[in-house]
């Protein structure tokens, strides 16, 4: 596909289409002085409107040269504490954290045209905490993560598929078996936007602003 071609594809989408997406109205009156509650319910939202996998999200990160990344994580829950995912230490996302310990993560639901963007401070949990997380996952979850390596150079696809059979029968044979590097991150917002989108393009977004302790709400031009 040429250049051209993919430029002619594009003017061919549409997003918001009234055949997969329900624009609900969104009064921010209404929305409760605390983000989390706001993001439970427009998450059990998304899930009632069959929003394939509506708890996967964007975790952005810098590098400690300045140099920023992006990728797909999953939630692994919200809560006062704040917004969790894991991953290993050692790996990309990992390293910058260390390096940097501040991240953004956006969760996208085109099912109702919504998004939720939060920015804040990371913290890595205990040992003991991340490897209970890692537990109450699935087999393959814990297979892979014991295959790790995650983010360095794989000289070939045979390595991965020996690495990681070995990996599953260790996980099947031990499911309490530790990863070491593995670690459940918290981000705990300072900022949290909730977007809904308009058919006529006036968009609704609300911004939590953490003051201390307590929570400022405004509107924000779309």
């Amino acid at each position: 596909m040429s250049h051209t071609d993919l430029h002619e594809l594009l003017r061919t989408l549409r997003v918001w289409s009234p055949e997969v997406t329900e624009l609900r109205p969104f009064d921010p009156d209404t929305a409760p002085d605390a983000p989390l509650g706001l993001f439970t319910s427009w998450f059990a939202e998304a899930v009632a409107a069959g929003q394939p996998e509506p708890h996967t999200m964007s975790l952005a990160t810098t590098d400690e040269d300045g140099d920023p990344d992006v990728r797909i994580v999953m939630l692994h829950g919200a809560d006062a504490s704040g917004w969790s995912f894991a991953t290993h230490s050692t790996s990309r996302k990992g390293r910058a954290l260390a390096a940097r310990p501040r991240a953004a993560l956006v969760f996208y639901w085109p099912a109702l045209a919504r998004q939720v963007r939060l920015r804040g401070p990371v913290t890595a949990a205990p040992s003991p905490e991340s490897q209970a997380d890692l537990h109450t996952r699935s087999t393959g979850a814990l297979a892979a993560a014991l295959t790790g390596r995650q983010s360095e150079v794989l000289p070939s696809l045979d390595e991965l598929r020996r690495t990681s059979e070995a990996a599953w029968q260790q996980a099947r044979r031990n499911p309490a078996e530790p990863s070491p590097t593995w670690t459940l991150y918290r981000l705990r917002p300072e900022t949290v936007e909730f977007f809904q989108g308009d058919a006529e393009r006036r968009h609704v977004r609300l911004e939590y602003v953490r003051r201390g302790e307590d929570w400022h709400r405004q509107l924000l031009w779309p």
